[in-house]
């Protein structure tokens, strides 16, 4: 039997404060959004940019570390895969929604203040991990 692949990486800037909510078990789930830019040249030496947004969605401890550490405007790179959620409104009405659920959580500084560190968290960890930055982190 051969396996699929979900995997999704984006580093991007928060849209708005992320938000936190239990379901009824109890469970902490919470959502933001990040904004992904890219911008390239064409052959006419004219410059573009395109935003895309994603929806995130990061479920139990990393939804409490979410919710506590990241902010509107923050810079971070979240690995998950990707889901479409289906529901129907009020007035039956059929919507979907493709969003990241979240397993790995990494907050990004400004690499030009060398005060900053950046911290890791995935879904199993309890608490971020420090890591200095380091221009070389990332090959892209």
């Amino acid at each position: 039997m051969s396996r699929g692949l979900n995997k999704v990486m984006i580093i991007g800037h928060l849209g708005r404060d992320p938000e936190m909510r239990y379901t009824p078990s109890g469970r902490p789930v919470t959502t933001f959004s990040v904004a992904t830019s890219r911008s390239w040249s064409t052959v006419d030496g004219e410059r573009h940019q395109e935003t895309e947004w994603f929806n995130v969605v990061a479920w139990g401890n990393l939804a409490e570390i979410c919710k506590q550490y990241l902010s509107k405007g923050q810079q971070v790179y979240i690995e998950g895969r990707l889901q479409t959620r289906k529901w129907e409104d009020k007035e039956g009405n059929k919507h979907s929604s493709v969003e990241i659920v979240a397993n790995e959580m990494m907050m990004l500084g400004d690499r030009r203040d060398n005060s900053t560190n950046n911290h890791s968290v995935s879904e199993d960890n309890d608490a971020p991990e420090t890591q200095a930055a380091d221009e070389d982190e990332f090959p892209f």
